[in-house]
């Protein structure tokens, strides 16, 4: 039982659980925000009063395309927000912390082994290498 209790109190089980109560309500923000403005804005466009409920109809099937309209439009302003406000920034992070590290990282010549670029003796293989500047 103890291992259980670990489990879930651990910090990625808690973080993920976390991430996804927000992302339904981030989706769900989304959503409210196409149906209550940007669709009545392409009602207005269309002559529609309500784009939501727009459908037609074959063989007594009713199709409502204006409400596959809105998820899609919620979708992709989920997407956009997501990319510009998380996914971009953070990439733009990972790299600064790769070029920081990679500037003062380089290979040996001898064995290949990453070593400093002050380095004048390969720690693995113990081959004298000529220091780089930092």
């Amino acid at each position: 039982m103890d291992g259980f209790k670990k489990f879930l109190f651990q910090g990625n089980l808690v973080q993920l659980a976390v991430a996804v109560v927000i992302g339904a309500v981030f989706s769900e923000l989304i959503a409210a925000f196409t149906a209550a403005l940007i669709t009545p804005l392409l009602g207005v466009f269309g002559g529609v009063p309500q784009f939501a409920e727009l459908s037609f109809t074959i063989n007594g099937s009713e199709f409502l395309y204006g409400a596959f309209i809105d998820a899609l439009i919620s979708f992709l302003l989920t997407a956009a927000i997501l990319y510009f406000f998380v996914v971009l920034p953070v990439s733009k992070v990972m790299e600064r912390f790769s070029r920081a590290e990679e500037a003062t990282h380089r290979e040996c010549p001898a064995c290949f082994s990453e070593i400093s670029k002050k380095a004048t003796r390969c720690a693995h293989c113990t081959s004298e290498v000529a220091p780089e500047a930092v």
